[in-house]
């Protein structure tokens, strides 16, 4: 049984392209969404052309960006099918995965996705370097300033709580008892961790 899914992501565009084509090549049964977008894979009639979809059968689309745009994820879904011995086509792209030649197309665009996927690591990675070797402070910034804990430690000086403190804060008592920890931790050249090197005069 061939399952035919059409989808257009605008509510002025029209489904008759699509479900005719997949009429012509003898789909049993069509299942469409309609104004909906194809980044995300969870459509109410994708799944329902997932769950009537059987082993020995095949899901067919017009083109392959109606399943969805992104590649990672159409390569899995395609192979979640091959795993339950339904084959694949899309009719644009010539891709039939009941062939060998199809196969070997979806294997090529497998690999064209794992390379994608390295290459941006990679260069998140280099990025992430590159910014820690010219001094750029990464991830989340800090929740007070070396100003601030001078501020703070006169104020407990001059009888504020820690809880009146962290409140005025918006910080958790936790997390200024950590601050105050490490200001009183002096580093190798004797000034505290709470101050940067480019400040330290030594």
């Amino acid at each position: 049984m061939k399952i035919g899914y059409a989808r257009v992501s605008t509510e002025d565009q029209s489904l008759d392209l699509q479900i005719n084509a997949l009429r012509s090549v003898g789909c049993d049964q069509i299942f469409t969404d309609f104004g909906v977008s194809g980044k995300g894979f969870d459509r109410p009639g994708l799944n329902e052309a997932l769950r009537t979809v059987s082993a020995g059968g095949m899901l067919v689309v017009w083109r392959l960006d109606r399943l969805g745009r992104s590649l990672p994820r159409l390569i899995n879904l395609v192979d979640e099918l091959g795993q339950r011995h339904i084959e694949f086509r899309s009719l644009t792209e010539n891709i039939d995965t009941s062939s060998s030649g199809g196969r070997l197309v979806f294997h090529i665009m497998g690999a064209l996705a794992e390379f994608e996927r390295s290459l941006i690591s990679e260069r998140t990675r280099a990025g992430m370097e590159a910014a820690r070797k010219n001094g750029k402070h990464l991830g989340r910034p800090p929740a007070l300033s070396s100003g601030d804990i001078q501020t703070i430690l006169q104020a407990l000086s001059q009888g504020a709580t820690r809880e009146e403190i962290a409140e005025a804060y918006a910080i958790s008592t936790r997390t200024l008892q950590r601050y105050l920890t490490q200001e009183a931790l002096p580093d190798q050249c004797g000034c505290s961790p709470m101050k940067t090197k480019r400040r330290c005069s030594q």
